[in-house]
């Protein structure tokens, strides 16, 4: 364990020095780093929040609360079983084969395995704090409402950390055997495409049965279906079953069941990381080496997309929108994803289709554009999610090769409106696509439909360009992985500003709009003062977007050339 230890030092060194140091530079640290908080705390206490107030209507409903609330505990478990695996695959890939360390590291009189041990732990840590941090809300809530004894706290978190480790342990073991047979730098493209497709299985079988129905009896044909929908198990030979049956008992203070699935999630959670110790001291040096073998590519004369890249441009400008494209496609991580957001949009789509309005006591007209009003701002908070995860590490995927674009005969603001121009059209066309189809499905009025057009319009470029000008002046062109900046300090400024955005242009809009529909209704003309004052909202929303595209784009240049290389 020492020289684990030892190998554990310089990730916890790079955590700490920058806080401890003296200058600017650690008062900028410690900034981040507050900011980060606050906002974390305020995310946290929202998952609390939601969480109370789920778990208090179950336990209104008579006779069948109890069962509600154990049915989204097994539920929440599993999802969380999954996400560790999911993310453990990839982590696990990364630190063990893929990191730029390593030949440094194994050139150290270092017994291999210990090598894997400390890698093993760094990457458990990296793949599951996160999971684990905003999911104890939801385990505070449970002992919150059923008044649970201070046990039942103490089961939970020995629970999940047996869960963390029986699934970052499952996921080297994965990770190693593949390794084996294919080189890691393929493996890394196979497994996220093999991940992302079993999550859009796993999310749309879950969304396709519709779980709200259990809150909703009329909806099974008869009370009998009702209670054995809530009564089915879950796979007994799942480790997240077991934590639940532990977890359960805990829960309800029948401490005499709880003692065999907990003792059986920590047992197996020993032998899986036993296991995997034994296996890398068999192949892990192996594996490792075949890693650094370079993969054999075959490009078909290098023109796989565009045989001739955009013919009506010239010179520089037209090279550089080729190879967005062209760089974007030859990386799996990246197209593969397109594949998650179309299934994602699908099942935006399908929950306005299935949405009950005409059960609700608001009258149909109102509450139909009452929802395609909301709509808006709903679909620029996940537009704005995905230019984070595109737009946003744009300009962080040049990583090393940037050095070339400061050197070519092109200036940094041509470079990044070139980027715009490349992520704006596809999200614009796009977010009028599903804009359009979810008012058809609420059959919102025309003038709300022209209204929901022309607003998203107008927010997409601004979100776009918030993305490219923050990714430009927050790059990360020195990590592994490149697409982590989405989740930096920058990042979280872009996040914070894009809602920002949709938040104020929504505002100032729902008062115009409350009266144009009105208006529209009553078939009467409209006030004086109120053509005003709809012409005022709307072009201090107008002058809102234009700003965001400008302001974004020019700071974000401005940083880049000063950026050192």
């Amino acid at each position: 364990m020492p020289l684990v230890l030892s190998l554990l030092k310089p990730r916890w060194w790079a955590f700490v020095n920058p806080l401890t140091r003296r200058g600017g530079r650690t008062r900028s640290h410690w900034g981040k780093y507050c900011v980060l908080g606050v906002l974390g705390l305020v995310f946290w206490g929202a998952v609390l929040a939601v969480s109370l107030r789920v778990l208090t209507y179950f336990q209104s409903i008579e006779e069948i609360g109890d069962l509600l609330a154990f049915k989204l505990l097994s539920i929440v478990l599993a999802a969380l079983f999954s996400l560790l695996i999911f993310s453990g695959i990839l982590t696990n890939l990364s630190k063990l084969f893929l990191s730029r360390d390593l030949p440094l590291v194994h050139a150290t009189p270092v017994p291999g395995y210990q090598i894997y041990l400390a890698r093993w732990i760094e990457s458990m840590v990296d793949g599951s704090w996160m999971v684990l941090v905003y999911s104890i809300p939801v385990f505070i809530a449970y002992g919150v409402v059923f008044d649970a004894a201070f046990g039942f706290y103490v089961v939970s978190l020995i629970g999940l950390s047996a869960l963390v480790v029986i699934a970052s342990a499952f996921s080297v073991i994965v990770v190693q055997l593949a390794v084996m047979i294919l080189p890691a730098s393929r493996l890394k493209s196979i497994f996220i495409f093999l991940g992302l497709a079993l999550f859009l299985v796993l999310y749309l079988a879950f969304r396709l049965s519709r779980p709200e129905r259990l809150v909703d009896p009329e909806a099974f044909a008869t009370a009998l279906v009702y209670l054995k929908a809530l009564h089915a198990p879950s796979a007994v030979w799942l480790p997240s079953s077991w934590v639940y049956e532990s977890i359960q008992a805990a829960l309800t203070s029948n401490w005499t069941e709880v003692w065999l699935p907990l003792v059986m999630s920590i047992s197996f959670a020993v032998f899986s990381g036993c296991l995997g110790v034994i296996l890398a001291d068999a192949v892990y040096y192996k594996g490792f080496c075949k890693a650094q073998v370079a993969p054999l590519r075959r490009d078909k004369n290098g023109r796989i997309f565009f045989k001739r890249p955009l013919p009506f441009l010239r010179g520089p400008l037209r090279a550089l929108i080729a190879k967005e494209f062209r760089v974007f496609f030859r990386d799996q991580t990246q197209w593969s994803q397109l594949f998650l957001i179309a299934a994602l949009f699908v099942i935006y789509i399908y929950n306005f289709k299935v949405l009950p309005l005409e059960r609700a006591p608001i009258a149909t007209i109102y509450l139909q554009n009452l929802m395609a009003f909301l709509n808006m701002g709903l679909a620029c908070f996940v537009f704005a999610a995905i230019s984070a995860r595109f737009a946003f590490v744009a300009v962080s995927m040049e990583r090393e090769a940037f050095w070339l674009l400061k050197t070519a005969p092109l200036s940094m603001q041509t470079y990044l409106w070139v980027k715009f121009a490349v992520y704006w059209l596809p999200l614009a066309v796009l977010s009028q696509i599903v804009i359009v189809v979810t008012n058809l499905l609420l059959n919102a009025t025309a003038l709300m439909m022209t209204l929901s057009v022309l607003t998203v319009f107008c927010l997409i470029p601004g979100i776009v360009a918030m993305g490219i000008g923050l990714g430009a002046a927050y790059p990360d062109f020195k990590s592994e992985n490149p697409t982590q900046s989405a989740t930096s300090f920058g990042g979280l400024v872009f996040m914070i500003l894009c809602v920002s955005l949709v938040g104020t242009v929504i505002v100032l809009e729902a008062g115009p709009v409350y009266r144009l529909l009105m208006a529209d209704w009553k078939n009467r003309p409209l006030s004086s003062a109120e053509i005003i004052g709809a012409v005022c909202a709307f072009s201090v929303a107008l002058a809102l977007c234009v700003l965001a595209v400008i302001w974004p784009m020019r700071y974000g240049c401005r940083k880049l050339k000063a950026h050192a290389l």
